[in-house]
């Protein structure tokens, strides 16, 4: 059987109560940031795809309100 991401977070994950869920998020952000700094990109300069992320997001926004 074949454990991706979807499939643990179906199975098992969203089971959990809203604040496991909350606990378990911090803790992989967590260990993420102390791994490896590769993985998070700290710069300040928005791409094209940020700035398009973050139209989307906030037309999404606005026609939900």
């Amino acid at each position: 059987m074949s454990n991706t991401a979807q499939e643990i977070y179906i199975r098992v994950i969203r089971t959990l109560p809203p604040n496991e869920r909350l606990h378990l998020a911090t803790l992989i952000l967590n260990d993420l940031a102390q791994q490896d700094s590769s993985v998070v990109d700290v710069s300040d300069t928005w791409t094209e795809e940020d700035q398009l992320d973050i139209t989307n997001f906030s037309l999404q926004y606005a026609t939900s309100q």
